[in-house]
């Protein structure tokens, strides 16, 4: 029951994404809803609706929106979440898979294997900052956080 169903990027406004975004994104996606652990918390002494939930994420007045629906689309909780602390390790993980997808088409599978390690790495990082940053909103577990950070940055900047 603690988990996410089905999930949705409101990217209306956005410029097209690149392919290599577009399949990230459908990956992050695919690998969500095959296995996450998401948990709305009791707030404030109130209990929130159980899951399933299906979750619909958007970026609304310079803000990360987290919409999240019960199965049957009743709401559960809606919350917003500064883009602030994600700015530097968004800005970091989007050069470094530029440079990944460059390395992929041209390099030798030693330098690959290097760019990725610094890629998980980096992507690592902003899995953390989201967990923080859902304290006591939201519980994820670090695969979740890690998928859900890749389509935060999708969002970010826009494709």
């Amino acid at each position: 029951m603690t988990r996410i169903i089905a999930i949705t990027l409101d990217d209306s406004g956005l410029p097209p994404p690149t392919p290599e975004i577009e399949q990230e994104r459908k990956v992050a996606i695919y690998d969500l809803l095959e296995h996450n652990s998401f948990a709305l918390p009791a707030r404030e002494g109130r209990e929130l609706p159980v899951g399933p939930y299906r979750l619909a994420l958007s970026i609304r007045d310079r803000r990360l929106v987290f919409d999240i629906r019960t199965e049957d689309e009743g709401p559960a909780a809606e919350f917003h979440l500064s883009l602030g602390p994600f700015r530097q390790v968004v800005k970091d993980y989007s050069q470094i898979c530029e440079s990944y997808f460059t390395a992929v088409k041209s390099l030798p599978p030693s330098q690959i294997e290097t760019i990725d390690m610094a890629r998980r790495g980096i992507h690592n990082e902003g899995a953390r900052v989201l967990q923080e940053r859902l304290e006591g909103k939201a519980e994820v577990d670090t695969d979740t956080a890690r998928r859900l950070f890749t389509l935060i940055c999708v969002l970010h900047f826009g494709g």
